[in-house]
C-alpha cells in the first residue's frame, strides 16, 4: 500500500501488487498531472527516500529496483513532483528533517548531515561553487557508509539520487544563478521579473501605474526591451503564470494588458537611451543577418556602444516573422514600424530585399570589412506533411499562406478551409484565411488533445468565438486531389495510448476510423524550420547546421564553429517565441561587443532581484482592490471576424488602475528599507534610486 501525494490528479492510498511500474501508478492510477506542467520525478520512502526521475518510470515497484535506482521502498511515501518542483530544494528539506532526527551516536551522521545540509542551502541562495557538489557528493557518501543505523545510512538518499538524477538543475543554481522552478527565494526576488527572459520588472511599472506615473512605468518597460508595443500584444507573458497572485488562490495580473495600457499612451521616440562613444579610431562595422526581433536586438544594442551596423533583410519589409507571419488584428502594422523606426539611427544601415546566398555570403562580409557577423535568419520555412499529393494546387505550408497575405496582400484561402497543426501559426492561419473573401468554413484538425495544443489560450479561445472548428485526436492519412487540385483530406481518429517520454500519453491511430474531410484549401502548420534556402548559404560558409535545420551554436556565447560568426533566434533555437528572440539579440550584442574587444566571451550571472524601492499606494478608505482580474477587452467576435482590425482593446485608466492594485507587490520583501534607515534613504526612496 502506498500513500501517493505530491502533483498528481488522484492521490489518496494505493493497494498495488509487487512488480507493477511506477508508470501505472502515476499515469493510470493517479491520473497524471495535476496541472499542465510535465511531471518531472517521483521520491519514495519517505525523509530517507531517493528522487526517481520520470525518464526512469519503467521501473517495477520492488526493493531490488527501487534500491538500484537510488531510494528505498520506507514507509511507502510516493510524492509526485512535476516542472515546479525545485530538485535543489527538496534535497534541502529532507535533510533538514534527517539532521534534525540524527541521534549523534555517529558522529559522521550529526555533523555530516549539518554540514550536506549547509551546502544546500547555500547552493539554493547561489553562493556554492560547483566543486561544492563534489565535495556533497563525497560527503553524503560518507554518511551513508559510516553511520551505524539506518537512518544515516539511507540519509544520504535524497542528496545522492538528485545529484546523479538532476546534476544540471543544481550546476544552474550555481553558475546561472536560476532556479527554474522559482522556488529559491534568493534566486527568484519577484517571480514576475524573474521569469521575463528580458529581465523586464513587471512590479515596478505596475507600481508607477497605481501611482499614475505612466512615463516612468514606460522607462520600466523600455528599459530592458526595445519592442515594449510589441510585447504589449503578442508576449506569451511567462510572468503572468508565474505571478503569485495566480498561485495563491486567486487569477495573476494582466500584466501584458498594463504593458499595453502604458505602450498605447507613450510614443516610443520619447525614449532616449544611454549612448556610449566609440573613442579608440573608427568604429567597428557588424553585419547583421536578419532584421527580425533578434537582429534588430543586437543591433540596437550595438548601435549604443557605438558600432557601426549593417542589416541585411531578405523581405522587402524588416520585422521578420512580426510582420510576415503575425496577423494584423494581433499586431498592426504601424505598431511594428514606429518601434523599428525608433530603434534606426544613424549608425544603423538597413538594407531590405538582399539575400544571403543570392546577394552576398558570410566570406564577402568579412572581405568587405565586418568584424563579427551575426546570422539571424529566423525559421521561415513550414515543414511538410510528407505526404503524396501534399504538391496539389490548394495546399500551402502556413509561413507561404501567411506571407502571401501580410506582405502581397494575396487571399489564398476560398471556400472550406482546413489548417493542420496546434500551435500559434495555425490559429493565426485559420483566423486570417477565416478573414478572407469566398470562405464557407474554417477548421483546425489536430493529432493531440485539445489540452496539449501548443498554442497560445486565448488565441485557442478566440478561435473557437469566430466560430471556427477545431476536431482533436486526428491524423492526415492521405492527401486527395482531381485534376491536380485539392478536395480532400483523408483523417484517421486516435485515441490516447502509452505515456511518452515527455509524460504525455502519446496518439495512436484506431484502425478503421478513416474519414473523408472536403476541403478547398489546405494549410499546413506542424512545425517550421530555417530551410534550404537559409540553412544552405550557411553551410557553404561552413557553418555548422543541426539535423533540425538550425544553426549549431555555443549556447553560452551563440559563436558559430566560425571565427566572429554569431547566431541567436529562431535560427538556432527553432520556432519560438517574440521575447525569447529579443533575449537572445541581447545576448548576441554583448558576446560581439566582447569578441570584438579581444575580451573573454563570458557573461557573469546574478539573480534578477528588485534593487528599487517604490513605495506603496495606500488605497482610500472604503476602496476596495478588484476581487477578480479584469480580462482585456475585445472586440466583438461577429463583427470582429469580418475585418482585420486589432481584436484586443487596451485597458481604461480605471481598469488599468483597478487592475496595478491587485498587485502583492512581491518587491517589498526585497527593496523596502529597514526601520533604522528609513531617514538615510529618503532621499533615494523620492527618486526611485537603488536602497542601499
Amino acid at each position: 500500500i502506498f500513500s501517493l501525494v505530491g502533483k498528481i490528479r488522484n492521490t489518496g492510498l494505493v493497494e498495488v501488487p509487487l512488480g507493477t511500474k511506477l508508470s501505472e501508478v502515476i499515469y493510470e492510477i493517479g491520473g497524471g498531472s495535476a496541472s499542465n506542467k510535465k511531471i518531472k520525478a517521483v521520491q519514495t520512502g519517505g525523509p530517507s527516500g531517493g528522487c526517481i526521475p520520470a525518464s526512469m518510470f519503467d521501473i517495477s515497484i520492488d526493493y531490488n529496483s527501487l534500491t538500484k535506482a537510488g531510494s528505498i521502498m520506507g514507509s511507502g511515501g510516493m510524492i509526485v513532483m512535476d516542472e515546479n518542483t525545485c530538485m535543489v530544494d527538496i534535497a534541502k528539506y529532507f535533510m533538514n528533517f534527517l539532521k534534525d532526527e540524527s541521534c549523534g551516536k555517529c558522529f559522521t551522521c550529526r555533523k555530516g548531515t549539518q554540514r550536506m545540509y549547509e551546502i544546500l542551502d547555500d547552493i539554493s541562495k547561489g553562493k556554492a561553487k560547483l566543486e561544492d557538489l563534489d565535495l556533497l557528493e563525497e560527503l553524503a557518501i560518507v554518511v551513508r557508509d559510516t553511520s551505524m543505523c539506518g537512518l544515516g545510512q539511507s540519509a544520504a538518499n535524497p542528496v545522492l539520487s538528485t545529484l546523479r538524477y538532476f546534476r544540471e538543475e543544481f550546476e544552474r543554481h550555481i553558475v546561472d544563478k536560476r532556479c527554474d522552478a522559482f522556488v529559491c527565494r534568493d534566486l527568484v526576488g519577484a517571480p514576475c521579473q524573474a521569469a521575463c527572459p528580458l529581465g523586464t520588472e513587471p512590479w515596478r511599472y505596475i507600481a508607477h501605474i497605481q501611482n499614475g506615473n505612466y512615463k516612468e512605468a514606460y522607462r520600466a518597460i523600455r528599459e530592458p526591451n526595445p519592442f515594449p508595443s510589441v510585447c504589449g500584444r503578442v508576449c506569451h507573458h511567462p510572468c503572468e503564470e508565474r505571478c503569485k497572485a495566480g498561485q495563491t488562490g486567486g487569477d495573476p495580473i494582466a500584466i501584458r494588458a498594463l504593458k499595453r495600457f502604458i505602450t498605447d499612451r507613450i510614443d516610443p521616440s520619447t525614449f532616449v537611451p544611454i549612448r556610449e562613444t566609440w573613442t579608440d579610431g573608427e568604429p567597428p562595422r557588424v553585419a547583421v543577418v536578419g532584421a527580425g526581433p533578434a537582429g534588430l536586438t543586437t543591433a540596437h544594442y550595438l548601435s549604443l556602444k557605438g558600432y557601426k551596423v549593417t542589416i541585411f533583410e531578405a523581405e522587402v519589409e524588416a520585422g521578420g516573422m512580426l510582420y510576415c507571419a503575425i496577423p494584423t488584428y494581433r499586431l498592426p502594422r504601424e505598431v511594428i514600424k514606429n518601434e523599428i523606426d525608433a530603434l534606426i539611427d544613424d549608425n544603423i544601415d538597413l538594407r531590405c530585399n538582399t539575400r544571403l546566398g543570392t546577394d552576398f555570403t558570410v566570406d564577402s562580409l568579412f572581405k568587405d570589412g565586418f568584424k563579427a557577423v551575426l546570422l539571424a535568419l529566423g525559421a521561415h520555412k513550414s515543414r511538410p506533411l510528407s505526404l503524396e499529393n501534399e504538391d496539389v494546387e490548394g495546399v500551402y505550408p502556413s509561413i507561404d499562406f501567411l506571407k502571401a497575405f501580410n506582405l502581397r496582400d494575396e487571399n489564398l484561402a476560398y471556400g472550406h478551409v482546413g489548417v493542420i497543426g496546434g500551435g500559434n501559426s495555425a490559429i493565426d492561419a485559420a483566423r486570417t484565411a477565416l478573414r478572407q473573401k469566398d470562405i464557407k468554413s474554417v477548421s483546425i484538425l489536430y493529432r493531440r488533445t485539445r489540452d496539449e495544443m501548443p498554442a497560445f489560450g486565448e488565441e485557442i479561445e478566440a478561435a473557437d468565438q469566430e466560430g471556427i472548428n477545431i476536431q482533436t485526436l486526428v491524423t492526415p492519412t492521405r492527401v486527395i486531389s482531381k485534376d491536380g487540385r485539392l478536395t480532400g483530406v483523408e483523417f484517421v481518429r486516435n485515441e490516447l495510448g502509452d505515456t511518452d517520454s515527455s509524460g504525455r500519453r502519446r496518439p495512436v491511430q484506431i484502425d478503421g476510423t478513416e474519414f473523408v474531410v472536403e476541403l478547398d484549401t489546405l494549410i499546413v502548420a506542424i512545425s517550421e524550420d530555417a530551410g534550404v534556402d537559409a540553412i544552405g548559404p550557411a553551410k557553404s560558409s561552413g557553418i555548422e547546421a543541426t539535423k533540425w535545420n538550425t544553426v549549431k551554436v555555443n549556447s553560452k556565447t551563440l559563436l558559430t564553429n566560425r571565427e566572429g560568426v554569431f547566431a541567436a533566434g529562431d535560427v538556432v533555437r527553432g520556432p519560438n517565441t517574440v521575447v525569447e528572440a529579443i533575449a537572445d539579440g541581447k545576448k548576441a550584442a554583448v558576446m560581439i561587443d566582447r569578441y570584438v574587444r579581444g575580451e573573454p566571451l563570458i557573461q557573469p550571472a546574478q539573480p534578477r532581484l528588485p534593487r528599487k524601492y517604490i513605495p506603496p499606494v495606500e488605497i482610500p478608505e472604503g476602496e476596495e482592490p478588484h476581487e477578480g482580474r479584469i480580462e482585456t477587452p475585445r472586440a466583438p467576435a461577429e463583427w470582429r471576424k469580418r475585418n482585420f482590425a486589432e481584436v484586443e482593446v487596451s485597458f481604461s485608466a480605471q481598469e488599468a488602475y483597478r487592475e496595478s492594485c491587485r498587485c502583492l507587490r512581491c518587491d517589498l520583501e526585497f527593496t523596502k528599507p529597514k526601520e533604522e534607515s528609513v531617514e538615510k534613504n529618503a532621499k533615494d526612496v523620492a527618486t526611485g534610486a537603488d536602497v542601499k
